[in-house]
C-alpha cells in the first residue's frame, strides 16, 4: 500500500483529530522526513494560535494560545499564504521565540505549510528537522503532496471537534 493510501486509510476511520493528525504526521514523516511534527490552527479574529497536535508533547504541548505576532514570518504565511522555510537555526531564531528549544531538540530546519478552508489561513503544519534538511526538492514534495492532504486533515479535525 502506497504511502497516500495508507494515510487516506487512515484519515477516513479516523474518529478522534489525534487520529486524524497522526495519519498527517506519518505520512508527511515518510514523504519529507521531520524531527518534530506540530499543527497549529489560527483564529485571526482573536490574533490567537493554538497547537492542536504535537508528535513531542512533553516539549511542546496542545495546551493554551499565544499570541499571534505580527513579524516577517507572519507577512509570508498569513499576508501572502506561502510556505515559510528556514534551514540554520540563526534563520529560525529570526522568527521564533523558541529557537533555542528547537535547537535543543536536534532540529534547525522548518517547513511551515499553511493550510486554507474557504480562503482563509486556518492551520499551519509545522515540519522540522536538522539544519539545512529542507533542500528545494523536499520543499516542493511538501508544498505538492502534501498540501491536500494537511487541507483533508485539518477539515476532518474540524468536524471531528
Amino acid at each position: 500500500m502506497s504511502d497516500l493510501a495508507t494515510f487516506t486509510e487512515q484519515l477516513s476511520r479516523a474518529r478522534t483529530q489525534e487520529a486524524a493528525y497522526d495519519a498527517l504526521c506519518a505520512l508527511t514523516k515518510s514523504l519529507v522526513g521531520a524531527k518534530l511534527f506540530t499543527v497549529m490552527t489560527a483564529d485571526m479574529s482573536a490574533m490567537l494560535a493554538s497547537r492542536t497536535y504535537s508528535d513531542d508533547p512533553v516539549n511542546y504541548p496542545t495546551s493554551g494560545t499565544k499570541a499571534i505576532e505580527m513579524n516577517a514570518w507572519f507577512d509570508i504565511v498569513h499576508g501572502k499564504g506561502e510556505t515559510f522555510v528556514a534551514n540554520t537555526l540563526a534563520d529560525i531564531d529570526k522568527v521564533f521565540p523558541d529557537a533555542e528549544l528547537i535547537g535543543k531538540l536536534g532540529c534547525g530546519s522548518v517547513i511551515n505549510l499553511p493550510v486554507h478552508i474557504r480562503g482563509e489561513m486556518v492551520a499551519t503544519v509545522n515540519i522540522l528537522h536538522e539544519e539545512q534538511f529542507y533542500t528545494p526538492q523536499r520543499v516542493r514534495i511538501a508544498e505538492d503532496q502534501l498540501r491536500l492532504p494537511a487541507i483533508a486533515t485539518v477539515a476532518v479535525a474540524i468536524a471531528l471537534g
